[in-house]
């Protein structure tokens, strides 16, 4: 598929990044395992922070050294898939459920790369749903506050059980189509009780890589 080449790729591109002894943080998704795998293959000696007990599983599967936060100060590079970047390089995340560790781990880290196909540019941010990680009893009323505000909101599901995080929550899912102020959401959303985490990444990346079909753009931050 041209989507999976466009992530092999770009996930190839971002480990050539990558230097002897570093401590990296792995994102999680289908973007970022090709990363991985790719970093897997070097003998660079690196310690890994994991951003979901599925990277961690992976990442192990392959030799690679994982570590916790207990273990680290900082880390000196993450790498992790978007699900939507604009050009201001603000971005959604969260589609695999890990955004609360995502962005943690983005926060300690000296320099952020995130890394995905040419489908995950986009003009404004929203037509991909908007994770936000909450707290099971405040579910109800945060559901009602999204709306509120404009958009759906779905609580994420597996099979018939809620969706549950690897820190234990729920996640809504709130489709704005387009999110006019993302910096403003971004606010709103942090001072709301209830909600532990969502998924606009605002202000956090500094250089997003965009696999095209015969090659690899890159937007750093102004």
């Amino acid at each position: 598929m041209m989507q999976d080449d466009q992530k092999e790729r770009v996930g190839k591109a971002a480990a050539e990044l990558v230097r002897k002894d570093m401590t990296i943080g792995l994102g999680t998704g289908s973007t970022a395992a090709f990363f991985i795998k790719a970093l897997a293959e070097k003998s660079l000696n690196p310690r890994c922070v994991a951003t979901s007990e599925a990277t961690a599983a992976l990442a192990t599967s392959l030799g690679l050294d994982v570590v916790g936060l207990e273990n680290v100060k900082k880390v000196d590079l993450t790498v992790d898939g978007v699900d939507e970047v604009d050009s201001d390089l603000n971005a959604i995340k969260g589609g695999g459920g890990a955004l609360m560790r995502e962005k943690i781990v983005a926060s300690i880290s000296e320099m952020v790369v995130y890394i995905g196909d040419s489908s995950k540019l986009k003009t404004k941010l929203g037509a991909f749903p908007l994770p936000i990680e909450v707290s099971p009893f405040a579910s109800p009323a945060i559901q009602r506050k999204i709306l509120d505000l404009g958009a759906t909101a779905e609580i994420r599901l597996n099979g018939e059980m809620p969706f549950v995080s690897d820190e234990g929550h729920w996640i809504i899912d709130a489709a704005f189509n387009e999110i006019e102020d993302p910096y403003e959401l971004d606010v709103l959303l942090n001072m709301t009780p209830g909600i532990v985490a969502h998924g606009l990444f605002i202000d956090l990346i500094d250089k997003m890589m965009i696999a095209r079909a015969d090659s690899i753009e890159e937007l750093v931050q102004n």
